[in-house]
């Protein structure tokens, strides 16, 4: 199968492209002008919010499915800046996503989307609970929003929107040399609020294990959530960290206090996320994690 990865450079998409080519399809990288994807990887040139240039990337790698990780995350956020520091990737959920379908025709479309919008509430969500639609924190509106475009678009064109966790492993804000760790390990990073929120991690391995077994799946469509199989509160998994990174136990913090420097949405971030389930991807994609935990080695 010919597949097309649009953000083959990121996290994820450094993951997939070698796995796919391992598991014998004919990978495509779609990339900005300039922009090398490895050794041996064919490649594409697209600016992913130029729709003609799109268009004929797609004509040019004419293939049999299309990977969208459009992302432009900043390597660290401002949990007080987050619709600021979202806004080009907002654009590319919204423009990129539509212009990479509408140029795919009756390509298989397979989108990467979020498993920690959901509305907060009791127990672990699954993909029929509604996503954070009652107070939602204001700086996460215009991400909230990009997604559900972004799902609602792939899925009206057959797709599947694997909805990840937070993302760890190499390169991510998790790694030991991520912008997380660092902040983590300079004692930056309190214990907001009791942190009762409930995280839900995928490590990049089983990310874009997930996409290939998706690909080989054309019955699968609509959303799941590819997450690990331990959701884990952040009051139990923070000092844990804290301690495997050598930095200095977090220290608790009043939520209201907090909110100064942090904001609303630092706020919501620790404490109420809701972990999600992963048994659908499980069963549907015949798919699991190999890091089950957060803190698999």
């Amino acid at each position: 199968m010919r597949v097309l990865v649009a953000g083959a450079t990121g996290v994820i998409g450094s993951r997939l492209v070698p796995l796919l080519d391992a598991v014998g399809h004919q990978v495509v990288a779609m990339v900005r002008r300039g922009t090398s994807a490895g050794a041996g990887v064919e490649v594409v040139e697209a600016d992913a919010l130029d729709r003609e240039a799109v268009r004929r990337a797609v004509r040019a790698a004419a293939p049999d499915a299309v990977v969208n990780l459009l992302t432009a995350i900043p390597p660290e956020v401002n949990p007080r800046r987050l619709a600021r520091d979202f806004a080009v990737t907002n654009r590319l959920r919204t423009e990129g996503t539509r212009n990479l379908v509408e140029a795919a025709g009756g390509a298989r479309i397979v989108s990467q989307g979020l498993a920690y919008a959901y509305q907060p509430g009791a127990g672990l969500a699954n993909e029929d609970a509604p996503l954070w639609t009652r107070r939602t924190p204001k700086q996460f509106v215009p991400v909230l929003a990009a997604l559900v475009e972004l799902e609602r678009t792939t899925t009206a064109a057959g797709g599947l929107v694997l909805r990840f966790g937070h993302l760890h492993g190499p390169g991510t804000v998790y790694a030991a040399d991520g912008s997380f760790a660092r902040q983590v390990r300079a004692g930056k990073v309190p214990l907001v609020g009791g942190g009762h929120a409930v995280f839900s991690f995928t490590h990049t391995e089983d990310a874009a294990s997930a996409i290939a077994a998706a690909l080989d799946r054309d019955a699968a469509a609509g959303v799941l959530n590819v997450v690990d199989d331990e959701p884990t509160a952040l009051r139990d998994w923070l000092p844990r960290y804290a301690s495997i990174l050598g930095g200095p136990r977090p220290k608790p913090a009043p939520a209201a206090l907090a909110r100064l420097a942090v904001g609303g949405w630092g706020v919501a971030f620790m404490n109420e996320l809701r972990g999600a389930d992963n048994a659908r991807a499980r069963l549907e994609l015949n798919w699991r994690p190999r890091y089950a935990a957060w803190d698999a080695a």
